[in-house]
Formats: structure tokens, sequence, C-alpha cells
């Protein structure tokens, strides 16, 4: 979103691209009834999301209202970047059975960082598909590619591998990466960072911004942290 305001020069946006903070969230989807063997289902993700209100450092995590960010509005020319995109099913191709978003904010900082949180899980390999996707997309688009949305389009500049969390080799597989996407007029560099885990069935995404050209670092250790020992202390 904050890359969004840039290019567009205004505060709106897609209301399905929103997820504003501040809003309380509508009433819960129904869990699904069933998934595909070995996958989660959407009551099962909940349990071990984090939850609106949640702490993770100085972060507070909340439900979005709206649909989250990062779906299938959002493409990518050439089209093996996708997955540095959006992994949303419509987009990369593996539906997932069951998904849960989640947003993470600085209270009291306008605007400050934002962690979106996104946790799918998949039917047989989909998984690892969707991982090995991701480890394609890093290697072959890490000189740049273009983002393609409903409304405008960006240039990421740079796509380079980032530093992961310490708790990472508790994973199956774990990818981090660093993005340098320009402004409209190609003069401004603003900062994203991805690191996506995969435990089993289950991939554990989180994208993080600041507005503006400041560069956060990475990922919040603390919400990743905070949201990977919930999914695995439910998992145990």
């Amino acid at each position: 979103m904050a890359v969004l305001l840039v290019l567009t020069g205004c505060g709106g946006g897609d209301a399905t691209e929103d997820g504003r903070a501040g809003e309380r969230p509508g009433p819960p989807r129904p869990a699904a009834a069933a998934t595909p063997s070995g996958a989660l289902t959407e009551q099962q993700l909940t349990a071990v999301a984090l939850h609106d209100g949640e702490t993770a450092g100085r972060f507070t995590a909340s439900e979005y209202a709206l649909d989250g960010p990062l779906g299938d509005a959002y493409t990518a020319t050439p089209d093996v970047c996708r997955p540095l995109v959006s992994l949303a099913g419509d987009v990369g191709g593996h539906r997932p059975a069951a998904q849960v978003q989640r947003r993470a904010d600085e209270p009291g900082e306008l605007p400050g960082a934002t962690v979106d949180v996104t946790l799918r899980s998949y039917g047989g390999g989909g998984a690892p598909a969707v991982m090995a996707a991701l480890d394609r997309a890093g290697r072959e688009c890490a000189g740049g590619f273009t983002e393609e949305r409903s409304v405008a389009r960006a240039r990421y500049a740079k796509a380079e591998p980032a530093a992961l969390p310490a708790f990472a080799d508790e994973a199956d597989q774990a990818k981090a990466y660093r993005f340098t996407v320009l402004d409209v007029k190609g003069k401004r560099k603003l900062y994203e960072y991805l690191t996506v885990l995969r435990s089993g069935p289950t991939t554990l995404a989180f994208r993080a911004e600041a507005p503006g050209t400041k560069d956060i670092g990475g990922v919040p250790g603390d919400v990743m942290a905070a949201q990977w020992r919930k999914f695995r202390a439910g998992q145990a």
C-alpha cells in the first residue's frame, strides 16, 4: 500500500487491497468442513494464527475487515516473477485448501511499518510446489520485474536474498527476500521484505513495508517469532 500511495499520489485504493487498520472485522467466514488430504482446515489455521489484539513486540495483530492485500489483482511481468508479488492461488496456480490472513501494525505510529501475515494450507504437494515456484522467481527475477496491478504498475529494480529468522531451521523450507521498488518517476527507492516458511502442508508468509523510503531492514522478528511459536504449539 505504501508503494501504491506513491504511484497513484492519493490515499485511496481498491477496497479489496485495503485492510484498513482500525476497522473491526466483519463476521468470520464459516470454517471449511473438509480439505484435501493432509491440509489444515480454515478453522485449524485460525486457531494457530495471531488473534485480533495479540501483541508481538511493538506490533499488534488484527484481522482484515476486508480481503487482505496481494490477491489476484496483483500479477507480474515476466510471468515467472509472479510468486514474488503474490502467492495467492489465483496468481500462482497453486490453490490453497484454506487460508487465514492477519495484519500487524505499530500502534501510535502513523504511518508506521506494516506486516501482512498469511497462513495457507495445501493438499497433496501444493506447499512444496509453491516454495519451488518462489525459489525459481527469486533466482530468475533478481534483476528486476514489473508488478501489474488493477490501478497501477510498480517497477521492482532488484530482488535479493534477505536474512532468515533464527528459527528458520525448524521449518521444512524457508525463503526471504528484500525488494527495491522504484517510484513512478524511477528516482525514489522504496523497500519491501518477504519471508516465507513451510511446515508440512502449510506456508506462513510475512510481507513487510514502511511508508516512504524508509528501509526497516527486514520483516520484524517479533512478529515472525510470535506467529511461528503459536503455529508450532498448535501443531504439537
